[in-house]
């Protein structure tokens, strides 16, 4: 029974009590004060007429002091239960009744993407496979949140995704995958009801807890997730190209041709100047192709657009073009720098960040608690702790915590102690991006990024994503392009997408400018956002 319904009966119950002892004392009343018998059913009609507000009935007025006051009671009181009766009862009313109740299965769709449970990486995950045209569906448990997905025109199945017959109700008879999104227990449970529907099936599972990952290989899951690993190689990946005075790795588009994210640190050459003031392609003939300022990507990014400590610029060059770039990106200051790199905290990705830098720099682990692989014991926020791990030294900081509100902090407490060195962070929500370059910090990845895009590698047939890379880059066919020169299709203005170079005769040409003509059996390698990948496939598809 819902909270609802239980609430109305109390209510009911609790009125009849009250008018049956308002007659009472109304019946007793009238004979006693004013001498009158009458039916008992009459002082019935009298008390409801007045807790109605609709009349006294013929028994007004009265004679002595003691009946008024008792009327004046009974329409106190119902006054009273006509506001109570709103909240507790008609207002409920009206919203079950106005409700759209969601769907309980789903038809007409195959080749689909099932994602059980609807979550920040799951968003993340159906802006890619909106970007590649693929049709999926959420199979959500709680039947608001189900409400609210159906009400923004999600396609969502309400019910437990544990249960066999809302798999089938999701159509994964039919479908392509599914992706099980919830906690570990429950994701391996949805492996097996899964695998009870179809054996063909590709299956996807996330797990917070890597030791739990046999269990679900086991359940039959295809692949197993571990996202929180992968975010803390993203992140050490990030430190070591960031703090280093090499180019790092970059994304292999041909032989010779080449992206890269490169942030622009303060007092570097490039910092403060505008685009067209920094010259990038004059000095080093690499192309900016978008810019990220403070986790907003801006493809291309306007002339006017001002390069300072939060900027990440996406260049495409050749090696040496980027390498050159690279070092204009680079503070003076930082150059002489060569002290260890601090991570604060020690979690998985924690762990996974030190991993991954132990091989080529100098690491100081710092964490609450002290166990084996700990240099420093202590709380990341104060200057005591940051002091001992040679903050006044470091190159760099990866930010590693589980909270996010301690995350923010710890950027604000290193930004004060030492205000020059550069700062990495995790973030668990999309929602803590903006705070965490507000406080300070040079690159923030989010959690929930990182596992939709390793979802969506897995899902889709072109392996174009890396956790660490904030922007799809992706080769297409583009049958609406052909013969048209880049300047009249007009497709930055179009979709947000830049065309960075084109595949043709089994080599890759970078050099594309306005003019460059798409010829018949090119391919065109494009990079932008999700939504601006999904445009251009709507407009040159």
């Amino acid at each position: 029974m819902s909270t609802w319904r239980r609430r109305t009966i109390a209510y009911l119950g609790g009125l009849a009590v009250v008018i049956v002892i308002y007659t009472v004392a109304y019946h007793e009343g009238m004979r006693i004060y004013e001498g009158e018998r009458q039916m008992f059913a009459h002082s019935l009609q009298v008390v409801v007429e007045t807790f109605t507000t609709t009349g006294f009935g013929s028994d007004a007025p009265w004679d002595t002091t003691e009946m008024n006051l008792l009327v004046v009671a009974m329409d106190l009181t119902g006054v009273l239960l006509i506001f109570m009766a709103l909240p507790a009862f008609v207002f409920p009313l009206f919203e079950e009744t106005l409700s759209t109740t969601p769907p309980s299965s789903i038809e007409d769709v195959s080749d689909h993407v099932v994602v059980c449970a609807h979550t920040a990486r799951g968003r993340v995950l159906r802006n890619e496979l909106v970007a590649f045209d693929v049709p999926y569906v959420f199979v959500v448990a709680d039947e608001n949140e189900a409400s609210d997905l159906h009400d923004d025109g999600e396609p969502v199945v309400h019910g437990d995704p544990e249960q066999v017959e809302t798999l089938r109700a999701a159509g994964v008879d039919e479908a392509a995958a599914l992706v099980a999104d919830a906690d570990d227990e429950t994701n391996a449970s949805i492996v097996l009801s899964a695998r009870e529907v179809s054996e063909d099936l590709q299956v996807l599972s996330l797990v917070e807890d890597e030791d739990v990952a046999d269990y679900h290989r086991y359940a039959g899951a295809d692949e197993v997730v571990s996202p929180r690993r992968a975010l803390g190689r993203s992140l050490g990946a990030k430190a070591t190209q960031t703090v280093s005075d090499e180019l790092g790795e970059a994304i292999e588009i041909g032989e010779e041709f080449e992206m890269a994210e490169l942030l622009v640190h303060r007092d570097s050459p490039l910092a403060g100047k505008t685009v067209t003031e920094s010259r990038i392609g004059e000095r080093t003939g690499a192309n900016i192709v978008g810019a990220w300022v403070r986790g907003e990507f801006e493809s291309p990014p306007a002339p006017d657009r001002v390069l300072d400590e939060h900027t990440v610029i996406l260049v495409a060059g050749r090696n040496e073009q980027l390498e050159e770039l690279k070092r204009l990106t680079l503070s003076e200051t930082r150059r002489h720098r060569r002290g260890p790199i601090i991570v604060a905290g020690y979690g998985v990705v924690g762990r996974s960040v030190a991993e991954t830098l132990a091989s080529t720099d100098d690491v100081v682990v710092v964490d609450l608690e002290d166990r084996p692989g700990v240099d420093v014991v202590g709380d990341a926020t104060e200057r005591s702790t940051l002091e001992e791990a040679g903050i006044e030294e470091a190159r760099g900081v990866v930010i590693a915590l589980g909270s996010d509100t301690t995350t923010v902090f710890t950027a604000l407490a290193v930004q004060q102690v030492a205000p020059e060195v550069e700062v990495i962070a995790r973030a668990n929500d999309d929602e803590s991006v903006p705070k965490l370059y507000r406080a300070g910090a040079g690159y923030v990845l989010a959690l929930s990024t990182v596992s939709g895009r390793m979802l969506a590698s897995h899902l889709l047939d072109e392996d174009v994503l890396r956790p660490e890379s904030q922007i799809e880059l992706v080769r297409v066919t583009a049958p609406k392009l052909r013969g048209q020169s880049l300047a009249d299709a007009d497709v930055r203005a179009r979709t947000g997408c830049t065309v960075v170079a084109i595949e043709r005769d089994g080599r890759v040409v970078g050099d594309v400018g306005p003019d460059t003509v798409v010829r018949m059996d090119d391919t065109v390698v494009v990079t932008g956002t999700d939504e601006a990948v999904a445009r251009f496939g709507e407009q040159f598809g």
